[in-house]
């Protein structure tokens, strides 16, 4: 199952922080902000445009549980959620995953234009 090579395929159960039929959040390697997930479904998909309609919603709910999570564990004051689609948009692994990147009053100068430039000191690593 999976890509051989695919960092996201076949998750180390340690990793893996929650979890439904279709898809699992770990911690970001690389993280914006304390907290950082990644909403990755099992399946090996490129970009969200290759999901199926049952991933998409599985994706969403597990967004939506990890948001209850990092509230409780982060208590952050605000959270970015993103998807990069191709290389031109940032995507450097070739596995679907959702970023839902918390937020906190002062981890920016001015972070009005969020996505636009989510974290611009951490969006290079």
């Amino acid at each position: 199952m999976g890509d051989i090579g695919c960092p996201f395929c076949n998750p180390s159960p340690e990793d893996i922080i929650l979890e439904n039929n279709l898809c699992y959040a770990r911690y970001d390697k690389y993280p914006a902000n304390p907290g950082h997930l990644l909403l990755i479904p099992f399946r090996h998909v490129a970009d969200f445009f290759d999901a199926t309609d049952a991933e998409e919603i599985a994706l969403l709910a597990l967004v939506r549980e990890a948001k209850t999570l990092l509230d409780g564990r982060f208590r952050p004051d605000g959270y970015n959620v993103g998807v990069n689609v191709g290389e031109a948009a940032g995507q450097t692994v070739m596995h679907l995953h959702v970023h839902l990147i918390p937020r906190y009053a002062g981890d920016v100068e001015d972070p009005r234009g969020g996505v636009r430039g989510a974290v611009p000191e951490k969006r290079v690593y």
